[in-house]
Parts: C-alpha cells; sequence; structure tokens
C-alpha cells in the first residue's frame, strides 16, 4: 500500500476505500479462518457488500480513451458518467500490458533487422575495420594536400 501511496494520491485513495470496504483494515482481532460461532460472543451480520463496483470516479478524457482501446465499452457514448475505480485501474493495467507487449514487438523486429542488415553487408565484404582504415586513409591524403598547399602558400609569400 506504501508504494501506491507514491504512484498517485488518486489511486492510493481508492486502494484505501477498496481495503476498508473488504474489511482488510478493520479485522485486526476478529479469527477470519474459524467457521464455527464462538460462543457467548454473538458475531454481527455484515451488510451485502459491492464488491468489484465502487461508483463515484468520473473518468477524464483519457481515461476514456483507455476504456476504450481495453475493450470494456465499444463506443464512447456507452461509457457512463461515473466510473468505479477498479474498472479504470484495471482498464489501465490492460492497457499497460498491450503497450508492453507492442514493445516488445518492436524490439525484436529491431534485432531481427540488425542481423539482416549485418548479413547484408558481410555478404558485401563491408566490416568495421575495413572502412575504418580508409576513413583513415583519406584524412592523410587531405592532411597531406594541406601540407602541400600550406608549403605553397609560405613559398608564395616569401
Amino acid at each position: 500500500m506504501t508504494f501506491n501511496m507514491i504512484r498517485g494520491p488518486r489511486i492510493a485513495f481508492s486502494n484505501l476505500i477498496a481495503h476498508t470496504r473488504r474489511g482488510v483494515m478493520m479485522n485486526t482481532g476478529s479469527r477470519r479462518l474459524c467457521t464455527k460461532p464462538q460462543e457467548g460472543a454473538s458475531v454481527p451480520q455484515q451488510a451485502p457488500r459491492l464488491g468489484f463496483k465502487l461508483p463515484g470516479y468520473r473518468p477524464s478524457e483519457w481515461d476514456k480513451k483507455m476504456l476504450l482501446w481495453s475493450k470494456r465499452f465499444k463506443t464512447r457514448e456507452q461509457i457512463p458518467e461515473f466510473v468505479s475505480f477498479e474498472m479504470i485501474d484495471a482498464a489501465r493495467n490492460r492497457v499497460r500490458v498491450k503497450a508492453c507487449y507492442v514493445m516488445m514487438g518492436m524490439t525484436i523486429l529491431a534485432c531481427l533487422a540488425t542481423v539482416i542488415s549485418g548479413k547484408q553487408s558481410a555478404g558485401r565484404h563491408e566490416n568495421l575495420t575495413s572502412q575504418n582504415m580508409e576513413k583513415k586513409a583519406r584524412w592523410r591524403e587531405e592532411a597531406q594536400k594541406e601540407r602541400e598547399e600550406a608549403a605553397v602558400n609560405a613559398g608564395k609569400a616569401q
């Protein structure tokens, strides 16, 4: 729960509400795994819970796009004015996973393109060593020409 405090106050608030609605924070003294009623202590009946339907969040335009991308709703008109926190959170998670899948696919494609271009250049007998040797040879020729021009200009100046 402390990690959610870092992510944002809206998510932390929704998780706090969900935890209190589920009774996670209020059951410190009760025995949850015992199915027999305790003698002498009456267990109050709990009101029916709504579970994952906590209304009260007005989705922004970006949230509406995520609800559409995650296929929660088919059209923008079908999105209600108020949506539960859990529905928005589930839509965000689904969009996040889809984005990760897209990035993984693009990474694999980039790796394949690099391997293919490397094999093609190896087939043309191009490698970094020969390219560096050619570049250094050009630099030497240019430096030699500059020295010759400097010598010619120095001879004319005298």
